[in-house]
Order: structure tokens, then sequence, then C-alpha cells
């Protein structure tokens, strides 16, 4: 039985590792703080004592970190202790350069790396209905995706390493203009004295709807700014989106707009509400014009 290593067991690693188990596959997991990796012990996973330790034992690791240098030094550790053609699949979001410096120096040991990121929210990992942008070598990918399957609706190779990261940059420009169109709309929807959750069901429900309409909509309505996803993550993102739109000459701007507006709002010590409290902000905004 091939035999998983899993690392970064927070809002969305902890679930998918979880289906992992669930499907079956022999998994082990580590964790800086050990009470996460508690949960997933009772469902059966190997709780290793390090990172060596998981690197010998397994035959792809797989991580759901935060951010590039988080990658950067985890690979580093593995790399000394895993065996040559293991793999490793990053479903972290990090910068697509990081993504492709990661692969090279692995490449060095005979390890692949498949940058994998992952869209669908702390919801999506619970129901195992991710969606995941997967850039590498073909072969490692068509290895990998039996098991990555366990919690994803879809999971496609998008291209050669780094385009993984690239898609996801994608997505999170998608984001953040879907994310300040519910903001605005419903922000102005409330000073026109017009019912709140009224007009987030009849526009959400027609042309202007969106994941964000449906997903974000009852956390305004119910003024609920708990993570979901952290403005501090988002800005994080919204960095590597701006950083790779600069190397291939892409105009940003309203992916340029939403990241100020949360960055303003972090400084009000609000990094850690769910990005849609941006519609507070919002209300308190003067007109333009």
């Amino acid at each position: 039985m091939t035999r998983i290593g899993f690392i970064g067991l927070g809002v969305m690693g902890g679930p998918m590792a979880g289906h992992l188990l669930k499907a079956g596959h022999d998994v082990t997991v580590w964790a800086r703080t050990p009470a996460k990796a508690k949960p997933l012990a009772d469902q059966g996973a190997a709780i290793a004592e390090s990172l060596e330790e998981l690197a010998k034992a397994c035959d792809i690791v797989i991580l759901c970190v935060t951010k590039s240098e988080d990658v950067h030094d985890i690979c580093s550790k593995l790399a000394h202790n895993m065996r040559p053609d293991s793999i490793i699949v990053d479903h972290s979001t990090i910068s697509p350069k990081a993504a492709k410096d990661v692969h090279d120096e692995l490449e060095k040991h005979s390890i692949g790396f498949i940058d994998a990121p992952i869209t669908g929210g702390s919801m999506g990992a619970q129901k195992g209905t991710l969606t995941i942008f997967m850039g590498g070598n073909p072969t490692h990918i068509h290895h990998v995706l039996p098991y990555v399957q366990a919690y994803a609706k879809r999971a496609e190779r998008v291209g050669d390493s780094g385009a993984g990261q690239m898609m996801k940059m994608v997505n999170q420009i998608a984001v953040g203009g879907a994310l300040i169109a519910l903001c605005e709309a419903l922000s102005f929807a409330q000073k026109a004295g017009l019912n709140l959750e009224q007009a987030r069901e009849m526009v959400g429900s027609g042309a202007a709807g969106s994941w964000a309409f449906e997903n974000y909509g009852p956390k305004i309505l119910n003024r609920d700014w708990s993570p979901g996803f952290s403005i501090l993550n988002q800005t994080k993102d919204f960095g590597y989106c701006e950083e790779a739109a600069r190397e291939i000459g892409a105009a940003v701007p309203g992916t340029e707009l939403v990241n100020r507006l949360l960055q303003e709002m972090i400084a009000e010590g609000r990094g850690q509400e769910t990005t849609c409290a941006l519609f507070e902000k919002m209300l308190r905004m003067p007109a333009s014009g």
C-alpha cells in the first residue's frame, strides 16, 4: 500500500487528511501543534514525531501550509530524507516562481514536486468537493490523482511546474472581483433602505449571482465575520497575484483595489476576520464624486 504523509492540519488540511483515511489510505501526519493531529490519530492516522520521520516513512507527501517560505523550509527538510522517485504534492497557495524553484531543487534529489493549490473553501474541504489546479510532470500527476480525488470534485493538470499556482492566481483575481462586487452591492442596498435579505436572494439568483453571494451573503446578513478565509490570508494571496502580474505584464486593477481596502482593514486590527467583513468598511466609506 502506498504510504501517504500529510503536513498542515489546519482548517483545510485536517478535513482533507480525514478524507484520505475514510478512503482507506495509509496516512501518516505531522503537525507543529501536536493537538491538531489527535483527531486524525483517533481516525487511524499514524503520528510522526518529526518531518524526517514522516519523510522516511512515506511515498507521497502532501502539504497544505500557508506561504512560500513555509513550503521552501519544509521541502528542504523532506528532500534529504525521502527516497528517490517519491512525490511531494503542495496544496498551499504560494508564488508561481517559488513553486518552480522548489520543483527544480527537488528534481536534483530525484523527487517529484506538484504545485496543486486548491479552491472551494473550508466547506469544500469538509465535504470533499475541492477543485485542484495541478502543475508538474504528467506522470507524477497521473500517479497521485487517485489519492487527491478523495477530497476533490475536480483535479486536473493545467500545465508544467508553476502552472497550478498561476491558475490559482486566476482564481484569486476572480474571487477578489466577486468579493468587492458583493460588498459594494449590499452596502448600496442597505443605504438605499432596501430589505438586505431580499436583495441578496433576488440579485444572487439572477445574472449577478456568484459563489460569494451564495456563501458570503448569509455571513453579511448575520454580521458573522468569523473565517472562513481570513483577510490576512487573502491579502497574502493578492500579493502573489500582483507579483505574478508584474512578471507577465498583466493589468489587475481590480485586484489592486480590493487588496488596498483589505490592507486598510488589517491596519485597523481586523486581519483575522473573514474577507466579507469588507461590507462594513463599505458602509463607512463616503460616496465618491
